[in-house]
């Protein structure tokens, strides 16, 4: 293929990947965790003491954080900003971007679902009796721009700095918005993902409050089942991911190691209801229709799917039928990584469409952690028990937020095509 896109403008190249994940502090190990389905559910004392009704959640491993950040810098943001800036230093090492990238052919793209909520929590309870003491840096630790803004400036990426805020659509919507710059030429280069970290008092009281999460406290381990029978709700989670993104053509004239592509990318909104999704999956089915439209692919040419798969009744249900109206009852093996690294709200969407063009270019599809049975069995083709080879082949990664925000992308991984097929494996 040439260095433009089938619809026009530029191809847009993945050339770097940086992760902070509950199933892994780098790519590698948390595309073997997700592999492997081991969940990463565990209590977190904090909760329980609160007297919260929901005790566990999906935390980040401890790495070392002095290896990203000075203390100064540390102490003047938040967990969420913290995260984003060291997934985004892996990701450009991985990328290895040259010196003397020109900084206003740079930006940064990033979602959050929560912004700065935790930190402003933090402080109403810590100064609420005291409000002329505030920390001075409170207004750049609780801003939603300020992950993405601080990576513009630890780079120097002089492009668009754009914030995007669609629920747990967010990291999606950050990484095809940024792809639609590269590819209509407003950026050469692009640092797009998602971060959030929410895991506090007053978040997980008010998603406990709304009954969203499983409370399944006795073994949280088995609480996020993505579309199983027993589902109960979905499992709060932090975590951040990044991915480089390159004009095709410079990134080969460069010699870059590229991923894969980033081939399409769609978005709508159910306009329906704040927190339930269309039943019929009719709307979120026609986003995925257009993600696939605007990479120049049919139903047939998707290898797997990344469902959103939040583990809870009305969203897994919708989800199902959106697949099934998408590929004409034909549907491809389905994942969702959520079963082990819980919901990572805006950072998930980035998470998961970097695990999927792994597993896209790996030919190896992870089996849904948790998953016995399920009601939506007869509508999509679950990946149950193991995972499951099939030829690389692109890849359709679903994101669909509160507010009825629904984001596709299609990722084509690297020389996917001239690749032989490996063996089937039985349909789980």
């Amino acid at each position: 293929m040439t260095g433009r896109h089938r619809s026009g403008g530029h191809r847009v190249a993945v050339t770097g990947i940086g992760v902070k994940s509950p199933a892994g502090t780098d790519l590698e190990a948390a595309w073997t965790t997700v592999l492997k389905g081991r969940p990463t559910a565990a209590t977190v004392g904090r909760l329980p003491e609160a007297g919260l009704p929901v005790h566990f959640a999906c935390l980040v491993p401890e790495f070392d954080l002095d290896a990203y950040l000075t203390h100064r810098e540390s102490r003047q943001i938040d967990r969420s900003t913290r995260l984003l800036l060291c997934a985004a230093a892996d990701a450009v090492e991985d990328a290895a971007l040259p010196p003397g990238t020109a900084p206003d052919r740079a930006g940064v793209q990033i979602g959050t679902g929560i912004g700065g909520l935790p930190s402003m929590e933090e402080v109403t309870l810590s100064h609420a009796d005291r409000p002329r003491d505030m920390p001075v840096h409170t207004v750049p630790r609780t801003m939603a721009n300020s992950p993405a803004t601080r990576l513009a400036m630890r780079y120097g990426f002089r492009g668009p700095c754009t914030t995007y805020s669609s629920a747990c659509a967010s990291g999606t919507t950050a990484v095809g918005e940024a792809a639609r710059k590269i590819r209509y030429g407003d950026l050469d280069l692009a640092l797009a993902g998602g971060t959030d970290s929410a895991v506090t008092t007053v978040v997980m009281g008010a998603f406990a409050r709304m009954r969203a999460m499983s409370v399944r406290n006795e073994d949280p381990a088995a609480a996020s089942r993505p579309f199983d029978t027993d589902r109960d709700g979905f499992v709060m989670a932090e975590g951040a991911a990044v991915l480089v993104l390159e004009r095709w053509d410079l990134a080969r004239a460069r010699g870059a190691r590229i991923y894969g592509e980033v081939a399409g990318y769609a978005e709508n909104c159910d306009a329906a209801h704040v927190v339930a999704p269309v039943e019929d999956g009719s709307v979120a089915g026609r986003c995925m229709r257009q993600a696939l439209a605007d990479a120049g692919l049919s139903p047939a040419d998707i290898g797997h799917i990344n469902a959103h798969g939040t583990s809870t009744v009305l969203n897994d249900r919708a989800e199902a039928r959106a697949i099934d109206r998408c590929f004409h009852g034909q549907s491809p093996p389905v994942t969702a990584v959520k079963g082990v690294t819980g919901h990572l709200i805006g950072g998930s969407g980035a998470l998961e469409a970097a695990l999927a063009l792994l597993c896209a270019a790996r030919g190896s599809v992870p089996a849904i952690a948790n998953l016995a049975t399920s009601p939506e069995a007869d509508l999509v083709d679950l990946v149950i028990g193991a995972p499951r080879a099939i030829a690389p082949a692109p890849v359709l990664s679903n994101s669909f937020g509160f507010g009825g925000q629904n984001a596709c992308l299609v990722l084509t991984p690297e020389g996917a095509a001239d690749r032989p097929a490996p063996p089937a494996s039985p349909r789980s």
